[in-house]
């Protein structure tokens, strides 16, 4: 457990194992339920974390002023990564503390969450804590271990959503965003107030198709965002895969992406607002019509408006939360988390989505505020994961964590120590293909300096390694470089570890993919 990979002629890597199972450890002895901390999570889709100001991304894309409260009272973690870089997986190993083969929940094709398992939120409920849940689930079958619930349909609607509420259906008008945050907030309200609570605010925004709230329709003013250095990105340096798929703002963009054609779910008055502000832009765009890398640029131009229009809203979201705590008494007594299911590409590569062990996919923002506990505008350079969120609920609420858990409570590095043994590398994998971006089934270890990425199905079976320090765009593949060799040789030693010590699976089950053949 404790074994760190040997020191290396040319390159030295200094790790330990993943250390992501561990034994169950009691949390601290539990206090009177009056005093134990309510939780408020934020939990944002497809938010990326260039998209946050408080994580300084060179472009400055975006004030986000209520999100970088929490950093800015709070701790910023620098290096959240996730087992399984999309949406209905992560959820359920926030859920769960658990990896997707553990778990069950492997993509968003054909998996179903099974509701009887152990989850953080029925540990919480039966020890006295109030638990809801607004706004999106995205694992198919019904949420257990809440007390309220009142969740999007599959991915959801942006604009007058229908909804679920304890299992019935309602219809919502307004803005999704908007509706999310006054559910939670009429919740907080009306809570018993003689218990801690939970509350889980989980975002539709900014995922895919980017509808921005209509008063945020022309909120930048129509500025030109700076290019990613590798939005022209050509693939050289790496292999197949990275060649093969389909998630271009070039080539994948379509018509209601690009806000060419306008949703079918807006009422006329919205419809109007809608018009106003797109359809001169639009008659523009025809009149050019840009050809190569100027359509390129104008489709990146239009996304990055999109999109962070649907992050200002977001961002509302959370300072009224963070209102409604300070103007009730409760902020001092609140473990207050932000952060999404992944990361997202804002261009980088030539890309939207997710689904990479890449950096702009396999990092989520993670904002965490604790008063009397976190120093103030701290930053933690560890490996931590969503994995681990589960367990610091738990450790928070002075709960045992059970031995299936495969993370480990935040709970030290919230208080600025951070254990001898905390991880030094990390296991990811990746399952859905071919569809809907054909992004290759790949697994892999990641460190604070290298990933060594293994494409593993029969019709691509192809390594790679990336050296983030000399390549911190991960353009260039070094795993048949000779000087790399003693490298390649640790992390695969390392990878073997891991997959052991999270007894994976070697060969996932076929429905994990999708349960579509190969292509």
């Amino acid at each position: 457990m404790n074994r760190c990979l040997a020191n290396l002629p040319h390159l030295t890597i200094l790790m330990a194992c993943g250390l992501c199972g561990f034994p169950a450890v009691a949390g601290t002895q539990a206090p009177p339920a009056g005093r134990r901390p309510n939780i408020v999570f934020f939990f944002s889709d497809d938010h990326a974390y260039q998209a946050i100001s408080a994580y300084h991304d060179p472009r400055r894309l975006i004030e986000t002023p209520h999100i970088d409260r929490l950093a800015r009272e709070g701790l910023r973690f620098d290096r959240c990564i996730v087992p399984n870089s999309i949406c209905g997986p992560s959820r359920a190993s926030v859920l769960t503390g658990k990896y997707s083969h553990r778990n069950g929940f492997y993509n968003n094709t054909n998996s179903r969450f099974d509701g009887s398992q152990t989850t953080f939120p029925k540990l919480l409920r039966a020890t006295g804590y109030q638990t809801a849940i607004f706004g999106k689930w995205h694992l198919v079958t019904d949420p257990t271990g809440f007390d309220e619930w009142h969740i999007l349909p599959g991915q959801g609607v942006y604009y007058n959503p229908p909804m679920i509420h304890n299992g019935r259906p309602v219809q919502h008008q307004g803005y999704v965003t908007d509706i999310i945050t006054e559910l939670s907030l009429q919740w907080l309200r009306n809570r018993d107030k003689s218990k801690p609570f939970l509350l889980m605010c989980q975002h539709k925004a900014p995922h895919r198709e980017w509808l921005p709230a209509l008063r945020h329709l022309g909120h930048d003013h129509d500025r030109k965002y700076p290019e990613p250095p590798t939005l022209f990105d050509d693939y050289s340096g790496r292999g197949r895969a990275e060649h093969d798929q389909d998630m271009t703002i070039a080539q994948t963009m379509n018509a209601v992406d690009l806000k060419l054609t306008p949703p079918r779910i807006l009422n006329p008055e919205q419809r109007r607002a809608w018009d106003a502000y797109y359809e001169p832009r639009n008659a523009a765009f025809r009149a050019s019509a840009p050809q190569g890398q100027d359509l390129v640029r104008w489709k990146y131009q239009r996304y990055l408006h999109d999109y962070l229009g649907c992050v200002k809203a977001v961002d509302e979201s959370v300072g009224r939360l963070l209102k409604f705590l300070d103007d009730e008494g409760l902020a001092e007594n609140t473990l207050v988390v932000y952060t999404s299911d992944q990361g997202f590409y804002l261009g980088e590569h030539g890309w939207f989505d997710k689904r990479w062990i890449f950096e702009e996919s396999l990092r989520s923002p993670l904002l965490v505020r604790w008063p009397g506990v976190i120093k103030p505008g701290s930053v933690n350079p560890e490996i931590v994961s969503n994995l681990d969120f589960a367990e610091t609920f738990l450790d928070v609420a002075g709960l045992p964590i059970p031995t299936e858990m495969q993370g480990r409570s935040l709970v030290p590095l919230l208080k600025g120590q951070t254990p001898s043994d905390w991880r030094k590398s990390f296991y990811y994998q990746y399952f859905e293909y071919p569809t809907p971006h054909h992004v290759r089934p790949h697994h892999g270890v990641v460190t604070d300096r290298y990933k060594l990425v293994h494409f593993d199905r029969p019709d691509l079976d192809v390594w790679e390694l990336f050296d983030l320090r000399n390549d911190p765009h991960e353009l260039r593949s070094v795993y048949e470089d000779p000087m790399y060799a003693p490298v390649v040789t640790e992390l695969k030693r390392e990878l073997d570890h891991l997959r052991a010590e999270l007894k994976v699976p070697a060969e996932p089950p076929q429905e994990a993919y999708g349960n579509r053949p190969l292509k």
